[in-house]
């Protein structure tokens, strides 16, 4: 898993992570392109990528297009924090649903996408840290925030390693000695 806040350089290291596999690469990416200059940064991020890579652009169903590799194969997915809005608005055009039914739904999907890794493929899973900032002021940003950080504590419990970037520099904040060490007690 890499973290990181914006512009941290997130994306370019979990690329390094997924070339560094010699495996079949599949790049998940969830962003929906609604303007120009989300059709640019798409642009850079495609323009990145090595062209024997397959990039699969899911905004909805990342756990179903997980499930269609296996043994063998690197998965990047690029965004999680991404696909969460997508999930939100997506939830949110129905006006009866509950916020609660809205959290429950994502943290289920987000359950799923840590069973990829279980038909044997390497899942590298990108996401953005939105909890070091400012309380956002509506109630949405507020739900967004919260869910961010329930997803990324689900996600990051169950990788191998996990790594904060911060100013194009990754710390690991989590490897598999500590796993190790941590259930030694």
């Amino acid at each position: 898993m890499v973290l990181g806040g914006s512009r941290s350089g997130k994306s370019e290291f979990a690329e390094k992570i997924a070339a560094d596999t010699n495996k079949r690469v599949a790049y998940i990416a969830t962003a929906s392109i609604c303007d120009e200059e989300m059709a640019k940064r798409v642009r850079l991020h495609q323009e990145r990528r090595p062209g024997n890579w397959v990039t699969v652009e899911e905004e909805i169903d990342v756990p179903g297009v997980l499930g269609k590799y296996g043994q063998g194969d690197a998965l990047l997915l690029d965004c999680v924090t991404v696909w969460i809005t997508n999930l939100l608005t997506d939830q949110q055009s129905d006006q009866k649903t509950a916020s609660i039914k809205i959290e429950q739904h994502i943290l289920e999907q987000a359950a799923r996408i840590t069973e990829a890794v279980e038909y044997g493929a390497d899942l590298i899973v990108v996401s953005s840290e939105v909890g070091l900032g400012l309380i956002p002021e509506y109630p949405l940003g507020r739900i967004f925030r919260d869910l961010a950080g329930k997803v990324n504590q689900l996600l990051a419990a169950k990788a191998d390693s996990v790594f904060l970037l911060v100013a194009g520099i990754p710390m690991e904040i989590k490897s598999d000695r500590q796993k190790k060490f941590e259930s030694s007690d």
